[in-house]
């Protein structure tokens, strides 16, 4: 889309339709979407998650302990449709038929699975099979496809050809809409034709966090953006001696910084309407200092956050010659989300329905057109006098979070190559004192966290997938400078 003279925004388009045809098992035409935009200007972010159908009152689910996680009670209407044309419609330069090409021809014409896709791709599957329209599309057959092996989808080419024709609008009050109803209604779903066409991605405002002499940015809830933000402006208060970025001290301060900032998002975030106060009230500067009080330099301690599900999801940054610079995520959520899959169009479905709770207490509690909670979370940095400095992402669950603060204290603070702070062995917070880390890490700041009290797990069953997959680009006075995960099948381009 570059070279064919399109922006930073065209780019990432482009490269979101093509990943829900060869990345399914991290995002589909129905997935959810956010992504944070410079525009040479100022900063726009958007929020294109659905919301709740309006039967979903907490009585549809009375006989649940919790959420189902798949099927159509764990589907919430899809918004990355919605994300993709309204992300062109505003910045883009190109018209939207000629973004969705690349992924209309690789549906069409078939592309060879990669590993780490067809790795996940069996696992899934092995859960999904049995789910509504999956086989049909992602099992032809009766099997999963090879690494290497070519695999090809006609009907999802068809509903990109519908979409980029009709802006999206087939997808939400056209043909696609009736299809996903119909499947919907034959299978105990409750979607309906006005749940769809009231759907409206939203432009919002931007929170930030001041740290390391840069400015970082988050979108508001339902996302865990402002964990990100909470845990920086707690390490920021503490104040802590100039320390190695693989210091002890510098590691054990952010992961009890997580612990805190991941209690009040399990607490408190959610629908925005429905929060008990305003979400600038966790980054309250007095509110965090006294958050950072907490802080005990000699134990690692258990502030009784919660330990959520892993995900499955795609990030991507672009950002080009003029000085536009994006940061752009899409999600099922869990591998190929609700399983679901609307037989003839290939639309799969995402199923951040499971993200809502049964707490009727709980500000997160289901209910009619509500936004669940997110996981998935765009991030940007910029310097402290106003210029862009960073598009980044990191995918998986609630590694999200905390990985945009890893992220932060390697690059903003010891500023790190961004390719060497995407390869770096990471932590991820689990549930009370317990951390998952990578066996890259170094063994003596293992044993030095242990001595500390941290419980430290190294067997992972989702291996390198565990500890996400960042996606970064720095802007510098010469250029940009970007790095891509090795944990995921990516990789980072320049011309």
């Amino acid at each position: 889309m570059l070279y064919a003279g399109g922006n930073a925004v065209d780019a990432a388009v482009a490269a979101a339709m093509t990943l829900v045809v060869v990345e399914p098992t991290g995002c589909g035409v129905g997935s959810d979407a956010f992504a944070i935009v410079w525009d040479g200007n100022r900063l726009h972010g958007l929020d294109a998650a659905g919301r709740a159908p309006a039967a979903w009152t907490i009585d549809r689910f009375a006989s649940r302990t919790k959420m189902p996680v798949r099927g159509w009670d764990s589907v919430t209407v899809p918004g990355a449709v919605s994300a993709w044309a309204a992300l062109s419609e505003r910045f883009g330069r190109l018209p939207f038929e000629r973004l969705a090409t690349p992924a209309v021809r690789y549906a069409r014409e078939g592309f060879r699975v990669s590993p780490k896709v067809a790795k996940r791709w069996a696992a899934d599957a092995e859960k999904l099979h049995d789910q509504a329209g999956f086989a049909e599309c992602f099992m032809p057959g009766g099997r999963t496809p090879a690494s290497g092996e070519t695999f090809r989808a006609p009907t999802l080419a068809k509903t990109l050809e519908a979409i980029a024709a009709s802006r999206g609008e087939s997808f939400y009050r056209g043909a696609l809409a009736e299809k996903m109803v119909a499947h919907s209604r034959a299978h105990d779903g409750v979607l309906t034709p006005d749940d769809l066409g009231r759907h409206q991605p939203k432009w919002v405002e931007t929170l930030s966090q001041i740290y390391a002499g840069a400015v970082v940015h988050e979108l508001p809830p339902p996302g865990q953006g402002i964990a990100t933000l909470v845990g920086l402006g707690i390490l920021g208060a503490l104040d802590l001696d100039p320390a190695g970025v693989d210091s002890l001290v510098e590691n054990h301060a952010a992961i009890e910084a997580t612990k805190l900032a991941f209690a009040d998002l399990n607490q408190f975030v959610a629908d925005p309407e429905t929060m008990e106060f305003a979400p600038k009230a966790l980054i309250n500067p007095a509110y965090l200092a006294r958050r950072a009080a907490l802080f005990d330099p000699r134990t690692a301690g258990d502030p009784g956050h919660g330990a959520p599900a892993q995900g499955g999801t795609v990030c991507l940054s672009a950002a080009d010659a003029d000085g536009m610079m994006i940061s752009f995520i899409q999600s099922n959520y869990m591998g190929f989300g609700s399983g679901v899959v609307v037989p003839g169009t290939g639309i799969s479905l995402q199923n951040r329905g499971c993200g809502f709770s049964l707490d009727p207490n709980h500000p997160n509690v289901v209910g009619s057109r509500k936004q669940p909670f997110h996981t998935i979370i765009p991030g940007f940095a910029m310097t402290a006098d106003g210029r862009p400095l960073m598009a980044f992402g990191l995918m998986g669950g609630p590694m999200q979070a905390q990985g945009h603060l890893q992220m932060a204290l390697r690059i903003l603070k010891h500023h790190q190559n961004p390719q060497a702070a995407a390869d770096a062995p990471r932590w991820r917070v689990m549930s009370g004192k317990r951390v998952a880390v990578e066996r890259g890490m170094d063994s003596r700041l293992i044993e030095g966290l242990q001595a500390l009290g941290h419980e430290l797990v190294t067997d992972e069953p989702d291996g390198d997938f565990a500890f996400g997959g960042a996606q970064i680009i720095v802007s510098t006075d010469s250029g940009y400078v970007a790095g891509s995960d090795h944990r995921k099948d990516g990789l980072a381009l320049a011309f």
